[in-house]
């Protein structure tokens, strides 16, 4: 597997981090580019690395595409060029994200460069919040949802709490929360219950913390305002605009994976897209058992994702060309 990356400049005080991958012997131009986006408190890391067997990435990279990370504003290795604009749904949904499908159009080697757009978790609702905003010229050929938040119909009491009060939100700012995950994981070995929300740790291999939090990246308070008052409202509003009406107007191939035991995104919240979305070719994946239930991080590296998350997500895609 090959990979190069570049750097594009937003024009709003960042310059973002953007990586390609493919392997010339397997790469099929007859399909079409994929791309990442991450969310919230994550970069693209964890979608090249699996901790016991072959990533996202590199799962699609052997199905022959061409595939694209973008870590937006703040996210990975992405740097300001100076003092840094505000991280907010309007700045990543109206300024980083054309820019992003932009570059992979303009770079892909494939026939058709319309990327299908990957959002995982609040890269899913980034993803939404540009679609509803540029509903007939978003240059994109499809997308996907995994445990990716439209509407807060329901929340897990622990997220409740968490963004209960926008002001609270806002004022709390936490940094260094890389390295008290490194601290966390090798207690949740031990405690598995510690971290269920987001992790089934008796499926995940925790031995090496160090190497899996490298995807774990600090919270902004602005961000953390505008997600509290999403929770409250229910419906998130992007610029002005409802983003679950806006939706209406896009038809666009689209696949929602989300995890049966997910305490981060529940799966009803997960499960919104599907029916804001005027799409006319729609799916829905729920991954997980009562025996291996699936929560938030396990859609990408539990020990059954590839059969369970990433094989279906190949054969949906190359069912699309």
């Amino acid at each position: 597997m090959e990979r190069e990356r570049a750097w594009l400049y937003n024009g709003d005080g960042w310059r973002l981090d953007v990586k390609r991958y493919w392997d010339r012997a397997r790469l099929d131009p007859s399909k079409r580019p994929v791309l990442f986006i991450p969310g919230y408190g994550m970069n693209t890391f964890i979608l090249a690395h699996h901790p016991r067997g072959t990533s996202l990435v590199q799962y699609l990279v052997e199905a022959g595409y061409e595939v694209f990370t973008a870590n937006l504003r703040a996210q990975g290795d992405s740097q300001p060029t100076g003092v840094p604009s505000r991280v907010g749904f309007r700045e990543v949904c109206l300024v980083d994200l054309p820019k992003v499908v932009g570059h992979v159009r303009n770079v892909s080697v494939a026939r058709d460069p319309a990327p299908t757009a990957v959002g995982c978790s609040l890269g899913g609702t980034y993803l939404f919040g540009y679609l509803a905003h540029h509903p007939t010229t978003h240059g994109l050929g499809g997308l996907i949802g995994m445990g990716a938040p439209l509407r807060w119909t329901t929340m897990h009491p622990l997220m409740r709490v968490a963004f209960r009060s926008p002001r609270l939100a806002s004022a709390v700012r936490v940094s260094g929360v890389r390295g008290m995950a490194r601290v966390a994981l090798p207690v949740a070995r031990r405690i598995p219950g510690l971290l269920s929300l987001y992790m089934n740790t008796d499926h995940i291999d925790l031995s090496d913390p160090a190497t899996l939090t490298q995807t774990v990246d600090d919270p902004h308070p602005y961000l953390n305002l505008q997600i509290a008052r999403w929770a409250h409202n229910r419906d998130l509003m992007v610029a002005g605009l409802d983003v679950t009406r806006g939706l209406g107007q896009v038809d666009l191939p689209f696949l929602g994976i989300y995890a049966n035991g997910d305490g981060i995104v529940p799966p009803e919240v997960a499960r919104s897209a599907k029916d804001a979305l005027g799409s006319q070719d729609s799916t829905l994946l729920e991954v997980g058992d009562e025996r291996v239930w699936f929560a938030h991080a396990d859609m990408f590296i539990n020990d059954h994702a590839e059969p369970w998350v990433f094989e279906p997500m190949v054969r949906w895609l190359d069912a699309r060309g």
